[in-house]
Order: C-alpha cells, then sequence, then structure tokens
C-alpha cells in the first residue's frame, strides 16, 4: 500500500513539475516528457503491471489536462509502460545504457504514434518537418532530463525495494 501512495505522489510530482517548471524552461516551446521517464523507469524497474499502472494514470492526466481524446494518452502511456516492463530482467541498477535507450526509444515511439494519429490522419504530411523541429529535439531533451532525473527514480526505488524486503521478513 505504501509502495503505490509514493508511486502515485511522485507521478503527481512529476506532472505538477511538467506543468510548471519544466513549461518555463521551455526551449524553442519543446519541454521534456517527465510522464514518458517516470512510465518507462517504473515499468523497467518494477514490471509489466506497474508500468502499465503508471502509464495509464500518467496518461489520464494527459489526456484531461492536454488531450483532445479521451483515452489517447492513457492507450499510448500504458502501452508504452507495459512494454517497458518486459525488459525488466535486463534491468541492472548499475548499468544506465539499458534505461537511457529504453527512454529514448519509448520517447520515439510517443512521438511517432502522436504525429501519426493526431496530424497524419488530419492530412498533415509534413512529417520531416514535424521530426526535425518537435520529435528530435524532445528526444534529445528528455534524455538529457533523464540523466538527471533518473538517479533520484532509481534512489526511490531501492528505498521501496528495501521496505518491501523488510516488510515481507516481518511477515515470514
Amino acid at each position: 500500500m505504501k509502495r503505490k501512495l509514493i508511486t502515485f505522489c511522485i507521478i503527481i510530482i512529476c506532472f505538477l513539475m511538467e506543468c510548471t517548471i519544466f513549461h518555463r524552461l521551455s526551449f524553442a516551446s519543446i519541454k521534456p516528457n517527465l510522464l514518458i521517464i517516470i512510465t518507462s523507469s517504473f515499468g523497467f524497474m518494477r514490471g509489466k503491471k506497474e508500468g502499465l499502472a503508471v502509464g495509464f494514470l500518467s496518461g489520464f492526466l494527459t489526456d484531461v489536462f492536454w488531450g483532445n481524446t479521451l483515452g489517447f494518452y492513457t492507450l499510448l502511456f500504458s502501452v508504452i509502460g507495459y512494454l517497458n516492463g518486459s525488459f525488466r530482467r535486463l534491468f541492472y541498477d548499475d548499468d544506465i545504457k539499458l534505461p537511457i535507450a529504453l527512454i529514448a526509444v519509448s520517447e520515439l515511439i510517443y512521438g511517432l504514434v502522436t504525429y501519426f494519429c493526431m496530424y497524419l490522419l488530419r492530412g498533415d504530411f509534413a512529417f520531416e518537418a514535424y521530426l526535425r523541429q518537435i520529435i528530435m529535439p524532445e528526444l534529445v531533451y528528455t534524455i538529457l532530463v533523464t540523466l538527471i532525473l533518473y538517479q533520484i527514480i532509481l534512489h526511490i526505488n531501492k528505498k521501496l525495494e528495501a521496505e518491501e524486503q523488510r516488510s515481507a521478513s516481518k511477515f515470514v
């Protein structure tokens, strides 16, 4: 129960940071996607179910506050969290290459699916411009923020796992 509450608080804090602090730190209207970082990180650190749950909540918040269609971002973030949860067996605390790669791929998938569903289907065929001006800069900015934020998420995950092991040993 405590783990779920902490996870919920982390998502809300990142959402608020994305709305306030990082909104002010945008370069050429490009901001890092903190919710992708959180969804991907919790997915490969905690597994498919937790990645799906975090993705659902992150996507739901995005849909409610910024989305045009209710459910689009919820589904997208849920799938991203679930797919990142598939890599839990490959996750090691000291290796930062896999998390950076997974978050980069998640951000790329997010950008491509958003372009395809929100712009291409409406008749906007300027994919190269969208890729150069939005997808790639947001990908780079998200990776730079990931280098800092990932260390904090990793520390929180270690604390949660230690708490779970202590409570499990008390139970037995």
